[in-house]
């Protein structure tokens, strides 16, 4: 427990691994039919998914769709880099290959389907008379609107050519397999990726309910959309009858490969869930009352305490700030918490990307609101713009990893020790620096040029 955020680092560093698909795939991919073989995905982790699937297949045909910066180095399997969370021009061209490459194949073909986190804005075929600033358009009033995930991709299903089940009708009669790395609470296959390979039991209605309830705002194409027939494909539909879904890496894995490097560490572990789902401030408020109920149960000396949850938070714009659900959450936990001694967190997204930013997420400490008085900034006022990338940048507190190649979303630590521990802690590290400093032979203590 002397450097608690260096060991929240190692737990999240560990969480990100096991999901890793070069570690985690092959045990889930089918064996290679001797007929043709087509391999598709879209995401953040599908480049990587494809470079695992050649890793045991060799060279495949094929199209993946990865964010920006996600590529990887394949055999055979093209990989085109386009934008996420907001569509771009590549991404819809890129779909309009995927759906060329599928056109005539036959019952003795198999498609090989990888989909992840990301999906949803990487596969771009707008319906109707919607343009591509419409589908951008869409895409940023949902991002704004502060609607869980599932409710998104509720939406944007039926405003789409390829979710919702449409990919996978677009390759029948072959035999289609899907792998997919879970990024969404209940682990939903439908929900990955607005379910491109998955049947959809909602109707427009169901999404025009969502557009009234989150106030969003539609462009008049996509009304237009909304107002006819939606092209989801129902789950009992023929077209889905040689479809196989596989979920094989989600949330949980994540967090009970984290537990496990805990309690190596003699922490006690609570797991709250791997589905946590809810504004990101509120969240943070109730596990800040959580943390401090946890700590004033604990009598001195005993084990730490961490919890884990998992799941995906949202953000309300209320602001112009730069800011993310995780490093939002580590804000509002933060002020909640008050500097409460012996408590640390951290809060990242495990693709390495928290809401538009290139940061991963934040970590605080006792020590967080200090911090940010001594450096100028007001962290009330930081969390009433949603500025919380831009708070943590000014105070050191930022989680930097670069593309992780996986997605399984949220992950959130709190580790809280026994308050007496934590002073015993800050001793013993005191004790141990003023020891340094004795020159052997003396007793004395060698002072610095700073030191009075």
């Amino acid at each position: 427990m002397t450097d608690p955020q260096s060991l929240l680092r190692r737990l999240f560093d560990r969480a990100v691994a096991v999901a890793d698909p070069m570690q985690s795939l092959a045990p889930y991919l089918p064996a290679r039919p001797e007929g043709r073989v087509v391999v598709i995905g879209a995401g953040k982790a599908s480049a990587r998914m494809a470079e695992a699937v050649e890793a045991e297949w060799g060279p495949c045909e094929g199209l993946v769709i990865t964010r920006y910066g996600y590529a990887r180095p394949c055999q055979g399997i093209e990989i085109v880099e386009a934008a996420h969370p907001v569509p771009d021009a590549a991404g819809m061209r890129a779909t309009a290959r995927m759906l060329d490459l599928l056109e005539g194949l036959g019952e003795g073909d198999m498609v090989l389907a990888l989909i992840s986190g990301g999906a949803s804005s990487l596969l771009v075929q707008p319906a109707g008379e919607m343009t591509l600033e419409d589908k951008q358009a869409v895409n940023a009033a949902l991002l704004a609107s502060g609607a869980p995930i599932g409710q998104m991709n509720v939406l944007r299903k039926h405003l789409s050519r390829v979710k919702g089940g449409q990919l996978a009708a677009a390759a029948y009669p072959a035999r289609l397999h899907a792998l997919l790395i879970s990024d969404v609470p209940g682990d939903d296959p439908a929900m990955i990726g607005s379910g491109p390979t998955v049947g959809e039991g909602s109707t427009r209605d169901d999404a025009l309910k969502i557009v009234a309830r989150y106030g969003i705002d539609l462009p008049a194409s996509a009304r237009a959309v909304l107002a006819g027939q939606s092209g989801a494909v129902p789950p009992g539909d023929i077209r889905l009858s040689r479809v196989e879904n596989v979920i094989y890496a989600a949330p949980v894995q994540s967090l009970e490969a984290a537990a496990e490097v805990a309690r190596a560490e003699g922490i006690s572990v609570q797991i709250l869930g791997d589905a946590l789902e809810g504004e990101a401030r509120d969240v943070a408020r109730d596990h800040a009352a959580l943390a401090r109920e946890v700590q004033a149960g604990l009598a001195p000396g005993a084990a730490p305490v961490l919890l884990l949850s998992g799941g995906e938070l949202t953000v309300t714009r209320r602001g112009d700030g730069v800011g993310g659900p995780n490093a939002e959450y580590a804000l509002a936990l933060a002020l909640a918490l008050e500097g409460a001694a012996g408590i640390h967190a951290l809060a990242c997204d495990t693709d390495g990307v928290d809401g538009a930013a290139e940061v991963a997420g934040a970590v605080i400490g006792p020590d967080t609101l200090a911090e940010a008085k001594a450096a100028g900034v007001d962290p009330a006022q930081a969390l009433a713009i949603n500025d919380a990338h831009g708070f943590f940048g000014a105070i050191g507190g930022q989680v930097v990893t670069g593309p992780t190649l996986t997605n399984v979303n949220d992950f959130r630590a709190i580790l809280i020790a026994p308050f007496r521990l934590q002073h015993l802690a800050s001793d013993r590290v005191h004790i141990a620096s003023v020891r340094s400093r004795v020159k052997p032979g003396t007793g004395g203590i060698s002072m610095g040029r700073d030191r009075p």
